[in-house]
C-alpha cells in the first residue's frame, strides 16, 4: 500500500522562528499570571481580552467557571491589565516576573551541550533536526527522506517515511504545528528512532506492519496592522471558521483570511490527499494538558464511529498512564477541550475518509504555567509513554478491523 505517517514541527518557544530580518522576539520582564474566575461574567471579561490585545498572550484559558488561567503580559500592559482585573473582581496570581530569563536559562542549556549523537536529553533547533533525518535516511534502507511542501520563509516542510515492507497501512503522524510546543518535535523524533532501534516486541510489530513519515512546518506570512501568520492548525478547509477560531490577526486562532490561504497547509495538505487510500490512521502531536482528543471539533454532533473511537482512546490512555502513572483524558474535541474547527485532523477525517484520528495534548498537565518551557528531562518519559500508548491505538483499532484490506 506504500503509505505515509507525518510529523510537523516548529522550534521556539514565545517568540519566532525565522523572521526575515533575523532578530528575536523577546520577553524582558514580561510577567505570567494565574487566573481564577468565579463567575460567567468573568469568564467573559477574560474571553475578551484574550482578543483585545497582542499584549497579552493567554497560555491556557480557562473553559468553565473555576478553571484556571494563564496570561503573558507584556510591560507597558501591566497597569490597564491590572487595573481590569481589579474592575471585574477577578482573582490573579503572578508565577514568574520575567520570561525572558526562563527561555534565556533554556536557551544556555542548549548552547552549552557538547556536540555528538543527536539525543532526547535537550532540545534541539530545525537545523539539527533536519540533519538527523537526513543521517537516519542514510543508515536506515527503510528509511525514505520526503518533502510534505513549504513554509512562506521557504523553508522545507521535511519528513521521512518509514516502510519495511509493501501493503502496509498507512499511519501519518504531525507534530509540531504550533511553534512554541516543543515537546511536540521532540516526542516524534523519539518516536522514529525507536521505530528503527527498539528491540522491543510491541514497538517492532507497529515499526514494521506500518509505514511511517515526518513532517515539520510554521507560517510566518505578513498581514496588513503588522501581524503575521495564521494558526496553521485552524487554517485546513473542513468547516473553516466556523467555531473556536478568530477573524483577527493579532490572535493566536486567527484562521486566516480564508482556508488554506497558508502556504504550509495548502502544500502539506495536497501532499497529504496524493495519498488518499493510503492512510489508515492520522495521529497530532500537540502541548499541552494531557489530553487525547478525536474529532469533531467544530460541531458537537458524534462522529458515526464515535463510540469506536472513544473506547480506543480509553484504552489507550490506560496504557499511557502504566509507565509513570501520567493521567490523561480523553473525548471529542468540542465538548472535552473547545470548540475549534479547521484543524488538520478534523481535516484529515472528514475530507480523506481517514477513520482513526487523534491529536494527542501531551505533558504536562492542564493549569501548568510553564507548559511550553517543559524541562528537557521530561522530554524521554513523555516520549517512553506516548509510544507505550500509540501501540495501544493501533492494536485496538486493529482489532476493530480498521486496517483490513
Amino acid at each position: 500500500m506504500g503509505s505515509s505517517v507525518l510529523i510537523v514541527a516548529l522550534l521556539c518557544v514565545g517568540s519566532v522562528v525565522g523572521s526575515s530580518d533575523g532578530e528575536e522576539a523577546r520577553y524582558d520582564n514580561y510577567r505570567i499570571y494565574e487566573l481564577t474566575t468565579s463567575t460567567e461574567d468573568q469568564l467573559r471579561t477574560l474571553g475578551e481580552l484574550s482578543l483585545s490585545s497582542d499584549s497579552l498572550m493567554f497560555l491556557e484559558m480557562g473553559r468553565k467557571v473555576g478553571d484556571k488561567s494563564s496570561v503573558v503580559v507584556s510591560p507597558h500592559k501591566l497597569a490597564d491589565f491590572a487595573e481590569t482585573l481589579a474592575n471585574a473582581g477577578i482573582s490573579a496570581r503572578v508565577l514568574n516576573m520575567n520570561l525572558q530569563s526562563t527561555i534565556d536559562e533554556e536557551r544556555q542549556r542548549m548552547m552549552g551541550r557538547s556536540g555528538g549523537e543527536f539525543g532526547w536529553t535537550e532540545y534541539h533547533t530545525l537545523e539539527e533536526i533536519h540533519a538527523w533525518l537526513d543521517k537516519v535516511a542514510t543508515q536506515y534502507e527503510q528509511v525514505e527522506l520526503i518533502e510534505g511542501g513549504h513554509s512562506y520563509e521557504n523553508r522545507s516542510i521535511k519528513g521521512v517515511k518509514v516502510s519495511y515492507k509493501s501493503g502496509n497501512p498507512g499511519v501519518f503522524v504531525e507534530g509540531g504545528i504550533h511553534a512554541r510546543e516543543w515537546i511536540s518535535p521532540a516526542t516524534v523524533t523519539y518516536i522514529l528512532n525507536e521505530l528503527l532501534t527498539s528491540q522491543d516486541p510491541a514497538v517492532r510489530n507497529i515499526a514494521e506492519n506500518y509505514d511511517w513519515d515526518r513532517l515539520w512546518r510554521k507560517t510566518r506570512t505578513p498581514y496588513s496592522g503588522g501581524c503575521f501568520g495564521a494558526d496553521p492548525n485552524r487554517n485546513w478547509d473542513f468547516h473553516w471558521a466556523e467555531q473556536g477560531t478568530s477573524s483577527r490577526c493579532s490572535t493566536d486562532t486567527y484562521g486566516g483570511p480564508s482556508a488554506f490561504s497558508e502556504v504550509e497547509t495548502k502544500t502539506l495538505s495536497s501532499y497529504i490527499a496524493s495519498l488518499k487510500g493510503k492512510i489508515q490512521a492520522y495521529i497530532g502531536f500537540h502541548s499541552y494538558s494531557q489530553l487525547l482528543l478525536y474529532p469533531y471539533g467544530h460541531t458537537g454532533e458524534h462522529t458515526p464511529n464515535h463510540n469506536d473511537l472513544t473506547e480506543i482512546a480509553k484504552a489507550t490512555v490506560t496504557s499511557l498512564a502504566k509507565r509513570y502513572g501520567t493521567k490523561y483524558t480523553y473525548g471529542n474535541v468540542y465538548d472535552a477541550i473547545y470548540p475549534a474547527s479547521g484543524s488538520s485532523v478534523d481535516w484529515a477525517y472528514g475530507t480523506q475518509d481517514v477513520r482513526i484520528a487523534y491529536t494527542y495534548e501531551l505533558r504536562p498537565k492542564s493549569g501548568s504555567w510553564n507548559g511550553f518551557v517543559l524541562s528537557p528531562r521530561q522530554i524521554i518519559p513523555t516520549g517512553e509513554e506516548t509510544l507505550d500508548s500509540l501501540v495501544t491505538l493501533l492494536e485496538e483499532s486493529s482489532k476493530r478491523g480498521y486496517y483490513d484490506g
